[in-house]
């Protein structure tokens, strides 16, 4: 059984896309972060970063001895979920195509998911009076890596030619793209490949899962200090549903 600490968010979706499309028994944790589940003295031990998803996998392999295993960090919890399963990446192996997984890996959540949240936040989250120079630049940023994405997939339907874990922790960033003011007009390659993706059933459940909880605006920065303007005071355990 694996414990997934999750949100539905497109961090989140990243590590319930994998579970589903691996069918791996899990329990899903619903973390309520605009009520501070984050930050948790239970929680900060298994995610020092306070951020979701993490997992805890009670039965690992052998090689990892009898205690359970934490991970968190989205690309970090897939890279563990693929090996265990020998699914949805190249075997160790295969050093060349390692080298290209983890290529695509570290992109997406050292240039894709950064700035895509960025953006979010200036266009969801932000006070109004404070977006528009914030909102521009992201904007042009998550367009840009959109570029890199449109580049990627000439002559491939998937970003290492077959359907991977890559795959899996880019999409969610490009399948909001309308509602964070982003088009993917001049993008085709990315448009289809979304589409590909999305039709998965795996797919289809991990974004449906909580999917009532979303924060689709509701806690923004001017109505919630838990979510926002965190400074390393916000990393002090504390009880759920004290606030800073």
């Amino acid at each position: 059984m694996i414990d997934l600490y999750f949100s539905p968010t497109p961090n989140g979706w990243k590590a319930t896309i994998m579970l589903e499309e691996t069918g791996l028994d899990y329990r899903p944790i619903l973390m309520r972060l605009s009520e501070g589940d984050q930050f948790t003295p239970d929680f900060l031990a298994i995610s020092p970063n306070a951020k979701m998803p993490a997992i805890v996998d009670h039965s690992p392999d052998t090689a990892w001895g009898k205690e359970p295993v934490s991970v968190f960090e989205s690309g970090a919890i897939l890279l563990y979920l693929a090996d265990k399963t020998q699914k949805f990446a190249p075997p160790q192996t295969d050093l060349r195509a390692r080298k290209e997984l983890m290529e695509w890996l570290f992109w997406q959540v050292g240039n894709q998911g950064p700035m895509g949240g960025q953006l979010s936040h200036f266009r969801n989250y932000a006070p109004q009076d404070a977006r528009d120079y914030g909102f521009k630049r992201y904007l042009g940023e998550y367009d840009r890596n959109l570029g890199v994405l449109e580049n990627r997939l000439e002559g491939r339907s998937y970003i290492l030619g077959e359907y991977s874990i890559a795959d899996m922790l880019v999409f969610p960033w490009a399948f909001i793209a309308k509602p964070l003011g982003a088009s993917l007009d001049a993008f085709p390659r990315v448009r289809d490949w979304r589409a590909r993706i999305k039709e998965r059933p795996a797919v289809q459940r991990a974004i449906d899962l909580h999917k009532s909880q979303q924060n689709r605006g509701q806690h923004r920065v001017d109505n919630n200090k838990v979510l926002f303007n965190q400074s390393a005071e916000t990393l002090r355990p504390r009880s759920k549903g004290e606030t800073t």
